[in-house]
């Protein structure tokens, strides 16, 4: 997880809460969260990165549309990245109440 750069980070998170997660689908959540165009030049190569990485599955839903999920290893290595940003987050929050 510590080489991937933070929108390959992001594709992570958004992969893992849609519900068979498609392309568009998955770029539409990112734009939301962005607030700008992701385009296509930037979407399937990290995508394709994160597959390549062992970290999400690409399968067919029919001829033109693919559709991503995470792989266990990718779970794992969301898991483990929420532990890492709990044990900087939740402190701050304790100290702040």
């Amino acid at each position: 997880m510590h080489d991937l750069t933070g929108f390959q980070r992001d594709l992570l998170y958004v992969v893992s809460g849609l519900d068979e997660p498609h392309g568009l689908a998955i770029k539409d959540e990112l734009e939301d969260y962005y607030e700008q165009e992701i385009h296509h030049g930037r979407l399937y190569p990290n995508l394709d990165t994160l597959v390549e990485k062992g970290l999400v599955e690409k399968g067919e839903q029919d001829r033109r549309t693919n559709i991503y999920s995470l792989t266990r290893r990718g779970r794992r290595e969301l898991e483990a990245r929420n532990d890492w940003e709990r044990k900087y987050v939740e402190p701050a929050e304790t100290s702040a109440a």
